[in-house]
């Protein structure tokens, strides 16, 4: 049963499309377990890039059954826009599955994202206001619609209308003018046309396919400490990122996961508002965010910049039971004089060398660093560990005893090519 879970270790954007991309066509399944929408992925293959935000990476290998899961939300039009693209990018695609157990994304999630983010006033999460939150509210009260039921042409008007008569009262409290439910219906029912042939069942068919022994690559988005329970709440999104979250996604069970990879930076980056402790709010920050390209695929806002925060990332390690690291960006610190990573905390006079569960006392901590000498030259070239310079292998070296978790992959460039396999034990689990 060769089932492994790609998530995030850090607080997303650590280049799990690449990942999932080069994994992909090694695998007969690759299901995306949690998100929507507001969570991206970028990927550079053949020359071309391809931007993800709800559709696997996994779909551009032709052979690849691409799952959009059960834990996710689903705007049809962001969906059918992206498939578009993606066709006319590329002819030759695997197969595009929705599960009818996905929630569908709607006009008034986005506006009550947008609306009740402002109503908070200084205390911003820093949402992508594309309705995500708001649809997985709806799940929670169980008024959501899902996807089975949304392609369904004699169910879906009835369930809109019922839903829509709620959702126009919460836009009068906000002093808006009610939605249009003819108009509305008759968007979302030519949504539904083009979307019914990819929506099924997918929790039989994942499952057969893990009990065939087939390999099975679990998609996340975002990344640990945006968590819903685990996360740096309330800075968090409203899906479970964490491993745990993929059979929560895809209703496969926990013994069915075979390993975990941790996807992470050589540095860290975050979006959004929230605690961050090795953040560098000065030119170095500001020079790595350039040379990083680190914008958002999804908002295309710049990224919070910070040195490697190892405390937070030996965290991640335990809460994922991760089974390997794949380290991204090792060529983004070339050149540098030396770096530093974090290997505790200061919090009041005290050392601690643990991760705090409360936001606002992770945002009193002060980071308490290790520096080690920087590695030159361009690393694009390299395609084994003997490639990269010793104060690099030192480095991650470094990463994997701290963690406790051995490096499985280290990606020196956006390329699919540009990948280095450390120990491909850690990958497929025989």
């Amino acid at each position: 049963m060769p089932t492994l879970v790609i998530v995030g270790a850090q607080w997303g954007d650590e280049a799990k499309g690449k990942l999932v991309d080069v994994l992909g066509s090694q695998a007969s399944l690759v299901v995306r377990y949690a998100g929507g929408n507001n969570a991206g992925h970028t990927v550079i293959a053949e020359g071309k890039e391809f931007k993800f935000h709800l559709i696997p990476a996994g779909i551009l290998h032709p052979g690849t059954k691409a799952v959009v899961g059960s834990g996710m939300v689903v705007c049809p039009k962001g969906l059918l826009e992206e498939w578009d693209r993606t066709l006319s990018q590329k002819s030759d695609l695997g197969e595009l599955i929705i599960s009818s157990a996905a929630h569908v994304v709607f006009p008034y999630h986005r506006m009550l994202d947008s609306l009740e983010e402002e109503a908070r006033g200084n205390n911003k999460i820093g949402t992508t206001s594309r309705g995500i939150g708001p649809a997985y509210q709806d799940k929670v009260a169980r008024i959501g619609i899902r996807m089975g039921e949304f392609v369904d042409a004699a169910r879906f008007p009835s369930r809109l209308r019922e839903v829509l008569e709620v959702k126009n009262r919460y836009m009068s409290m906000f002093g808006k003018e009610p939605l249009n439910y003819d108009d509305l219906l008759a968007e979302y029912t030519a949504y539904a046309d083009r979307l019914r042939p990819f929506v099924k069942d997918i929790e039989h068919m994942v499952a057969e396919s893990v009990e065939a022994g087939e390999r099975v690559l679990l998609e996340g988005a975002q990344g640990t400490f945006l968590d819903l329970d685990s996360g740096t709440y309330p800075y968090v999104t409203s899906s479970h990122p964490v491993a745990g979250g993929a059979c929560l996604g895809t209703g496969i069970g926990p013994r069915h996961i075979d390993a975990v990879l941790g996807v992470c930076k050589t540095y860290t980056t975050r979006v959004g508002s929230g605690p961050f402790v090795t953040e560098l709010n000065n030119e170095l920050g500001d020079h790595i965010r350039t040379i990083g390209k680190e914008f958002g695929t999804t908002t295309g806002r710049g990224r919070r910049i910070g040195w490697l925060d190892l405390v937070a990332l030996k965290h991640a390690c335990r809460l994922n039971s991760l089974s390997g690291l794949v380290v991204t960006r090792l060529d983004i610190l070339s050149d540098f004089e030396s770096v530093q990573v974090a290997i505790g905390y200061e919090l009041d006079g005290q050392v601690i060398e643990y991760l705090p569960g409360d936001a606002d006392t992770l945002s009193r901590v002060k980071p308490i660093y290790k520096e080690f000498k920087g590695w030159k030259g361009n690393l694009r070239g390299a395609r084994s560990m003997s490639d990269l310079p010793v104060e690099a292998r030192e480095y991650l070296d470094f990463m994997a005893e701290f963690t406790r978790t051995p490096v499985a992959i280290v990606s020196v460039g956006p390329d699919r090519a540009e990948t280095i396999i450390a120990d491909e034990s850690l990958i497929w689990v025989k």
